[in-house]
């Protein structure tokens, strides 16, 4: 199953874990120090949101396709490249929270989207130097330490 991924990042994460809680009908399926997401069934969704500084309007962070496997990373890799998009490549990246193959790209608007699979959780949220170049889009300094969004 692929799922679409919405990652959001807010000034106010309790305010926003109760609001989205209540709007799908789910609670989250992983809570961390300044990070919860959702794995919503209908949609099919992951909506990840990211403490930001309080106060702060919700922006968007990054986009993002789950998919299954490793093989299906690699797969829209060659894909995406084959298409004659620039592409980064992060294997065994420890990332929100989870050790993750991922392949990124950036959309006309210079969005940035992952096509991802989680291989494991992990207890720390992510510090790979690879991971902090690719996918920190806004502020760094409104990110925590190590972040990779």
């Amino acid at each position: 199953m692929s799922r679409v991924q919405l990652a959001l990042r807010v000034g106010d994460l309790a305010g926003s874990i109760d609001f989205y809680s209540k709007l799908f009908g789910v609670e989250p399926a992983k809570l961390r120090p300044g990070y919860a997401n959702f794995a919503v069934a209908e949609p099919a969704l992951k909506l990840v949101l990211l403490e930001g500084e309080p106060g702060q309007a919700t922006v968007l962070d990054h986009l993002g396709v789950e998919v299954e496997s490793t093989d299906d990373v690699n797969e829209a890799s060659k894909r995406l490249t084959g298409e004659g998009l620039e592409t980064l490549t992060e294997d065994n990246t420890t990332c929100c929270y989870a050790v993750q193959d991922k392949v990124w790209v950036h959309g006309p608007g210079q969005e940035p989207w992952e096509v991802y699979t989680v291989k494991a959780d992990s207890p720390t949220y992510g510090s790979d130097s690879a991971a902090l170049a690719s996918c920190c889009t806004s502020e760094e300094a409104a990110k925590p330490e190590g972040c990779c969004a």
